[in-house]
C-alpha cells in the first residue's frame, strides 16, 4: 500500500523523509534508540565547556540568544541556558499575530519569572498577512511565513548585537524524522534550510503593494559569511541534553509557572500543553492530514511512545478517535485573519488532498489505509 505505518509507533512513511527499515520501524524510532547509547553527562559538559569558552572571550553584552515563544520548550531552553550554563541571555519573539490568553500569560510570566532581558518583532500585518494567505493558497502551508520570519529574525537580532551564540531547541528532522538529517548535529547553521522553511525565500512571493523587499528585512538571514566572519554560530540545545517536551512542560511549569489550556486539549489534541500560544497555527498543522494522512494526535502520541508513556495499542485507539476532529477552535480566526471566505478556504484545501491516499466514500473523505 502507498500508506504504512511504523510498527513501533504510529507515523506513517508518507512523511517527508520518513522511511521505514526492514523491520518496518521509521527513522525516528530508530533514533530514539540511538538515543540510549549517548553520554548525555558527557555531552552537557561539552556545551558547558563551550559556554565557559564563549563568556572567557564575549566582551559583548549577551552570551547567547534564546528564540522564545512563551511555550513550554522555549521556557526550558532559557532557564537551562541561565541556570544550567550560566549564561547572559538575551531572549528573542517574534510574536504571533493572535495570540491566546495562555499564550499571552504565559509569555509574561516567562519574563517575570526568568528575568532575562527580551526583545519583540513585530512584524508589518499588511506584509506578513500577504505572504501568509500566499504560502496558503500556493503551498498550502500558510506558517511558513512564521518559521521563515523566526529563523531569519532571531539570526538578525543575532547578527545586530553580535551575540556569540544562538540556542535553538531540538533537531525537528533528527527527533521526529524528516528531510534534511537523520544524523544527530549540535550546530544548527543548516536552519534557514530545514523542514520548515524548505529553503524557500520570500522572493517568490514579491508583488508590487505589501510584499516588496523593503518590507521583508525580517524574512531574510544575514549573509552566511557575515556570520562566520564574526563567529556568531547556532546550536541544537538537544544535542546536548536529553530532549523531552514532557519533562520541559514541568519545568517551565515549576520555574515560570506555565500553564496549560484552560479548557483541555485543542480539537484533535491529545496534549493541552502542546502548541497553545496563539491562534494560527492548528489550520496548518491540519493541513498535514490532507496531504499526508496525520497531524496533532499522531505527533502527540508518537512522542509519547518514544519517550516510554504510551504503547502503541492505545496510541492507535487514541488517533483513530481524534485525528478527523476539525480544529473549530481558532477556524473564524484564520478566515478573518487571511479575508478569505469558508468557500475559498475549503476550496484551496481540496487542491492539496493527496489523492492517492484518499478515498471518497459516500459523500466523505476516508484513509485508504486507515491506522491499525
Amino acid at each position: 500500500p502507498i500508506m504504512k505505518y511504523c510498527n513501533k509507533c504510529v507515523m506513517p512513511d508518507t512523511k517527508p523523509g520518513v522511511k521505514l527499515d526492514e523491520n518496518g520501524v521509521c527513522v525516528a524510532c530508530n533514533n530514539m534508540e540511538n538515543r540510549k547509547s549517548i553520554d548525555w553527562e558527557q555531552r552537557k559538559k561539552t556545551l558547558i565547556e563551550m559556554c565557559e569558552n564563549i563568556k572567557k572571550e564575549n566582551k559583548e553584552l549577551y552570551d547567547c540568544v534564546v528564540a522564545v515563544s512563551g511555550g513550554k520548550d522555549s521556557i526550558f531552553q532559557v532557564w537551562y541556558m541561565k541556570e544550567i550554563c550560566k549564561m547572559k541571555v538575551l531572549a528573542v519573539c517574534v510574536m504571533p499575530h493572535l495570540r491566546t490568553r495562555e499564550g499571552i500569560e504565559n509569555f509574561n510570566n516567562m519574563m517575570s519569572e526568568l528575568g532575562v532581558d527580551t526583545i519583540s518583532i513585530t512584524l508589518k500585518p499588511k506584509t506578513f498577512k500577504s505572504v501568509r494567505r500566499k504560502a496558503f493558497k500556493e503551498i498550502g502551508e500558510p506558517n511558513w511565513t512564521d518559521h521563515c520570519t523566526v529563523f531569519a529574525g532571531v539570526a538578525r537580532i543575532a547578527y545586530a548585537y553580535k551575540v556569540p551564540l544562538t540556542v535553538w531547541g531540538e533537531d525537528i528532522a533528527v527527533e521526529f524524522g524528516g528531510r534534511t538529517s537523520n544524523k544527530r548535529v549540535s550546530s544548527a547553521d543548516g536552519l534557514r534550510d530545514n523542514d520548515l522553511v524548505k529553503g524557500m525565500g520570500v522572493d517568490r512571493w514579491y508583488d508590487d503593494e505589501n510584499v516588496q523587499k523593503k518590507f521583508t528585512f525580517f524574512y531574510h538571514f544575514p549573509p552566511f559569511d557575515e556570520l562566520k566572519k564574526h563567529k556568531l554560530k547556532s546550536i541544537y540545545l538537544g544535542y546536548y541534553v536529553e530532549w523531552d517536551g514532557y519533562t520541559n512542560y514541568l519545568k517551565a511549569k515549576d520555574v515560570a509557572g506555565f500553564q496549560p489550556r484552560r479548557a483541555g486539549p485543542l480539537s484533535g489534541n491529545y496534549l493541552d500543553y502542546d502548541n497553545m500560544d496563539e491562534k494560527l497555527c492548528e489550520i496548518n498543522i491540519w493541513l498535514k492530514y490532507i496531504k499526508f494522512g496525520f497531524w496533532r494526535p499522531t505527533d502527540q502520541c508518537c512522542y509519547h511512545i518514544w519517550n516510554g508513556r504510551l504503547d502503541r495499542k492505545d496510541a492507535v485507539k487514541i488517533v483513530n478517535q481524534l485525528q478527523d476532529e476539525f480544529p473549530i477552535e481558532y477556524f473564524q480566526d484564520f478566515l478573518d485573519f487571511h479575508s478569505i471566505t469558508q468557500e475559498e478556504f475549503w476550496e484551496v484545501v481540496e487542491k492539496f488532498r493527496n489523492k492517492e491516499i484518499w478515498t471518497e466514500f459516500k459523500g466523505e473523505w476516508k484513509l485508504k489505509h486507515p491506522l491499525e
